[in-house]
């Protein structure tokens, strides 16, 4: 069945058939395509456009075929459509017959598309939204489980400083906050009802968008038809939430991926997400982290293409912004996935404090401290700076550390040495507890960042658990 066709003589090229269906992508909208049909159909019917027979009809159809869908979870299966649209205007009219083809009035495919794409959109902005909850909890239960933990902090993948590995992991609760946040705002954008814009022209019946917005759980009517039936900002928008979601995720993935080496041991994936190797019986693989990192670059690249593929669009609506379904689909599956998953690596993990403990007597991480300690006794930093780097390069010279040296060796460069220097340069808690101001890694800052982090994880919690609800 198709939705057009009088102007039309003979039949397609199976090829362009096949190339053109949508069906196999858009059936996904169903749910959605039945509730903006059924929700129009009543607000027809309160236009007085439709009878109230020809809306009891239309809403009883519409009601069978959403039983149906539910009863046979494989309904799409040898379906021939041209798209779920077409799909649905058949199945009608073999429900209730020839009043079927009265669903269409006053409306085109555009504002029924783009309706249920953003009702599609609306609901897995939830669904991301608590997989990324999940995710702040377990970095959350990580910190307060390894609060006194002291990690090697690196810069340049070189060691720089010693920090609390709870600061560490709080870095990333920061992160994918600004990702809900993101999110949050992508929902606002995307609340507006496309809905009796037709075409692109607008309704030409007395239909109250208004009211039907409320009925679709709209925050407001979209003012412009013509934007709003071509308009798929609303999905490079939560596309690019999802680039930089996986983008963060990717970085942390890696990260966990050189701390599980062997040669660092900081930590230690739990079984359940790893995998061997067919050949060397020794291997312990971080695969769930590479797959991550592998996801966030496919949905980069559909961030690109949907991009590519608005730029040179005229208005208003072009058969391109079909192609914006497979990319969206793709990318919420995926950071979906990668947000639960992420979350169950990082609640599962296993901390090795003691292999960290280690690390930081390599490397030299306590060098600021030493020439902070001088600044403090009254020489330039400069200078300070100066003095310790030419200390670090003594003792690379001769294979030594902080630890190793004797007084007299580290007076030679540092005329100013003594105890309280030595105990300095081989303290990684002191160089920790110095950074006391707010947003450091001192006990007492990450205790307050802690706190706040409790605070908005409670809140989001409630949140998402209301959107869950609803």
């Amino acid at each position: 069945m198709k939705l057009w066709g009088g102007r039309f003589e003979g039949g397609r090229d199976p090829l362009f058939e096949k190339f053109s269906e949508s069906f196999s992508v858009d059936q996904r909208l169903i749910a959605y395509d039945l509730r903006v049909n059924l929700a129009y159909v009543r607000e027809l019917g309160r236009a007085q456009v439709l009878t109230r027979n020809e809306v009891s009809a239309l809403a009883r159809g519409l009601n069978a075929i959403a039983r149906y869908i539910k009863q046979n979870p494989r309904w799409a299966a040898r379906q021939q459509s041209e798209d779920v649209h077409s799909w649905v205007e058949a199945r009608l009219e073999k429900e209730i017959g020839p009043v079927a083809g009265k669903l269409r009035t006053g409306r085109s495919r555009n504002d029924l598309v783009a309706t249920g794409t953003r009702l599609y959109v609306k609901d897995a902005i939830g669904g991301l939204q608590k997989g990324a909850v999940g995710l702040l909890e377990s970095l959350l239960q990580q910190a307060r489980a390894n609060k006194s933990v002291i990690l090697p902090g690196y810069t340049h993948l070189q060691p720089a400083q010693p920090i609390l590995f709870a600061h560490y992991l709080l870095a990333y609760f920061e992160m994918v906050l600004r990702d809900l946040e993101r999110l949050e705002e992508c929902c606002q954008r995307v609340d507006a009802l496309p809905m009796g814009a037709g075409a692109l022209a607008g309704a030409a019946f007395p239909i109250d968008r208004t009211r039907l917005a409320q009925e679709l759980g709209f925050a407001r009517v979209a003012r412009n038809s013509l934007d709003v039936t071509s308009d798929r900002d609303f999905v490079c928008d939560l596309l690019f939430a999802c680039s930089l979601i996986l983008v963060h995720l990717s970085r942390l993935s890696e990260d966990f991926i050189i701390y599980s080496t062997p040669a660092l041991g900081f930590v230690e994936l739990y079984d359940a997400y790893a995998t061997g190797s067919s050949l060397m019986p020794q291997k312990k693989n971080a695969d769930t982290l590479e797959l991550i990192r592998g996801k966030a670059a496919r949905v980069l690249g559909g961030l690109t293409s949907m991009l590519a593929l608005l730029k040179g669009l005229p208005l208003a609506y072009d058969r391109d912004l079909q192609e914006d379904k497979g990319v969206l689909f793709e990318a919420v599956d995926a950071t979906s996935d990668c947000l639960i998953l992420a979350g169950r690596v990082v609640g599962t993990l296993r901390v090795r404090a003691d292999r960290m403990k280690e690390a930081t007597a390599q490397g030299f991480l306590t060098a600021t401290e030493v020439a902070d300690a001088l600044v403090e006794r009254g020489i330039a930093f400069a200078q300070a700076h100066e003095q310790v780097g030419k200390l670090v390069k003594y003792c690379v010279d001769r294979n030594k550390t902080f630890a190793d040296l004797a007084p007299d060796e580290a007076r030679r460069v540092i005329p100013a040495w003594d105890k309280t220097l030595a105990k300095t340069a081989v303290s990684a808690e002191l160089s920790v507890r110095r950074k006391n101001a707010i947003g450091g890694t001192a006990p007492g800052q990450v205790a307050k960042q802690l706190v706040h982090a409790n605070q908005a994880l409670k809140r989001l919690k409630k949140k998402v658990a209301h959107i869950s609800s609803r």
